[in-house]
């Protein structure tokens, strides 16, 4: 933040989604309910798999980091939002804008990474059964994790650096609900185009890697499942992966549509629904998906009722 004296901009204006009233109050209640499901859910799905020692494996360790980063995900950008659909004051300090923006990075670059060790831990469960309790061991687990961190830890200090350094001069109206990548690169009046190939090849290496990975790892758990002769087991061995893939689908899906293009093709209405997609609403919807879809998770939810109930009752 060291270039802060080289501009005239101390603060920003966050434009936000609508002027209009009516829709921003609508917007304010929705958002409102969604974070709520969201810090419900994600905590909700950290406190059974801590609870439940039946959960205490790598599939759910690597979930309940999943949750973690989504609940953080959605607190660095949510409440923001919230705020400003409600109040006139719309804007956010120089290092606020620079702090949510780093944040957001870090824990989406978190979370790619996270992803692809989610899919390798189920091609070594499918593919590699016998393996698994000495493939994914307490100590590799660990290591993929801290290197998610890790990653996304770089990645977020690189991309803040890099807009760091350029200059701001009179425009401070962010065309946006939150402080991203492109609509504050957008601000700059210097030249921004090798900033911009480097943000591209930095942050889209992370996005590409990760997704290759995971494509990487489902090709043979997928071939694998074809293989197996008896219905009930492809039904089982495709259940214990098709809550991740639609997870890793809708997440990827959003986040090459606002990221892995240039610039000058950012369109305001377009990336202003896919931001609130992967920002708001993704954060939301893993929980779910991965609880509703999940007999485990849902006997799990059960057993901690129970437990719950019979240590009131013995009280």
């Amino acid at each position: 933040m060291g270039r802060r004296n080289e501009t005239n901009v101390s603060d920003f204006i966050l434009e936000g989604l609508t002027d209009s009233e009516e829709i921003r109050l609508i917007l304010f209640h929705l958002f409102l309910l969604i974070y709520l499901v969201t810090v419900l859910g994600n905590a909700g799905m950290i406190l059974i798999i801590r609870l439940d020692l039946q959960l205490h494996t790598p599939m759910y360790f690597f979930l309940t980091h999943l949750s973690f980063i989504d609940l953080s995900y959605s607190t660095v950008v949510t409440p923001t939002t919230l705020e400003n659909l409600v109040t006139s004051n719309k804007r956010i300090s120089y290092g606020g804008c620079f702090s949510q923006l780093y944040f957001f990075i870090f824990l989406a670059g978190a979370e790619c990474c996270l992803l692809s060790s989610m899919a390798y831990d189920r091609y070594v469960a499918i593919c590699n059964p016998l393996q698994y309790p000495v493939i994914m061991s307490t100590k590799r687990c660990y290591s993929l994790i801290t290197a998610a961190y890790v990653i996304g830890f770089v990645d977020s200090i690189d991309t803040v650096l890099g807009i760091n350094t350029l200059h701001f001069c009179n425009s401070n109206v962010i065309h946006h609900f939150f402080c991203d990548i492109f609509p504050i690169v957008a601000l700059s009046c210097t030249d921004t185009h090798n900033v911009e190939i480097i943000l591209f090849i930095h942050g889209g290496s992370t996005l590409v890697a990760s997704l290759i990975i995971v494509s990487m790892s489902y090709v043979p758990i997928l071939s694998a499942i074809l293989k197996i002769k008896s219905a009930a087991g492809k039904r089982k061995a495709f259940s214990t992966c098709a809550s991740h893939l639609m997870g890793v689908t809708i997440f990827y899906a959003s986040m090459i549509f606002t990221y892995l293009k240039p610039s000058k093709s950012y369109s305001l209405g377009k990336d202003q629904v896919a931001s609130v997609f992967y920002s708001i609403v993704i954060p939301m919807l893993n929980p779910l998906i991965y609880s509703l879809r999940n007999k485990e998770v849902k006997n799990a939810l059960l057993r901690v009722m129970q437990k719950t109930g019979s240590t009131r009752n013995f009280r």
